[in-house]
């Protein structure tokens, strides 16, 4: 299906840049981490003139929230691992039970440009949607993706970091494509995961506008998602990512911005220690 675009925690942050497959960076337990969207093309939404929507960032922020999930890691436990990052971990047999709980409940998997246009239109979802999402690009998740994922006929947003790309431990870019192919959403998590609200001058191309280019090279396809890192933003950051034609930007479990609800939406951490069922009691308390 194509996108509507194309036709009309309390959580933990993490000290450094943690690695896939390892636990360096010792990550530190702290907080990780719109009134309409930002240059819409008239031409796609030419037959919305009189649109018969709100859309303004009360109504936006009205709409009831739809359960986002992040995940890092998905991988087993290592003798190295420290207890914070274990919250970044989450081994497959408890990863795979959690999706379970999501398929037997009746969960639908959507994608951000669902969600986008929800929040934009108020455009009915299913009745029991939720968001998958991935942050760094590690190369396990192209795997999880396919032995549990997939079966379930799952779909998921994945955030690349992509200085990353082709490296050990994490995704090839022709992974990533695949990936996109297969009709999950790349999304962007800057370039090497620098805090966002320390960004000046032309860090803004060097983590935002390059990065964006390269991930839409590599999948043939426009990159419109982005995840802070850390979950940390600022408004200033806003009108940065509107200008690179960035729609839609992810935080944490923090608060939303009453100004640009589309630019702070809201996602939990999936700790390894959750078992299927406590990941529904979670959702259903946290959204």
């Amino acid at each position: 299906m194509k996108s509507w675009l194309e036709t009309c925690c309390y959580a933990v942050l993490l000290i450094g840049l943690h690695a896939c497959g390892s636990a360096s960076g010792n990550p530190t337990p702290a907080e990780e981490e719109v009134t309409g969207l930002s240059k819409i093309d008239s031409a796609k939404f030419a037959h919305h003139a009189k649109p018969v929507f709100d859309s303004s960032a009360s109504s936006i922020l009205a709409r009831k929230q739809v359960p986002i999930l992040c995940y890092h890691q998905i991988r087993p436990y290592k003798p190295g691992d420290s207890p914070t990052a274990k919250a970044y971990i989450v081994p497959p047999d408890i990863f795979r039970d959690q999706m379970k709980a999501l398929h037997d409940s009746g969960f639908q998997t959507i994608l951000p440009d669902q969600l986008l246009q929800y929040l934009y239109t108020g455009q009915d979802l299913p009745e029991k949607s939720v968001l998958i999402s991935f942050d760094d690009g590690c190369d396990e998740q192209f795997d999880i993706t396919r032995e549990i994922l997939d079966p379930y006929k799952m779909k998921a947003a994945y955030f690349i970091m992509t200085v990353a790309i082709n490296r050990p431990n994490y995704m090839r870019a022709e992974q990533i494509k695949a990936l996109s192919d297969d009709g999950h959403t790349i999304g962007l998590h800057t370039w090497d995961h620098h805090n966002v609200k320390k960004y000046v001058g032309d860090e803004w191309v060097k983590q935002i506008e390059k990065p964006k280019a390269n991930l839409e090279k590599i999948t043939g396809k426009p990159v419109t998602h982005f995840a802070y890192p850390f979950g940390l933003w600022n408004p200033e950051a806003i009108p940065e990512l509107k200008k690179r034609g960035i729609q839609s930007a992810f935080i944490l479990s923090t608060g939303r911005d009453e100004n640009d609800p589309l630019y702070t939406i809201r996602r939990i951490i999936v700790p390894g220690t959750w078992s299927g069922t406590q990941l529904l009691t979670r959702m259903k308390s946290g959204f």
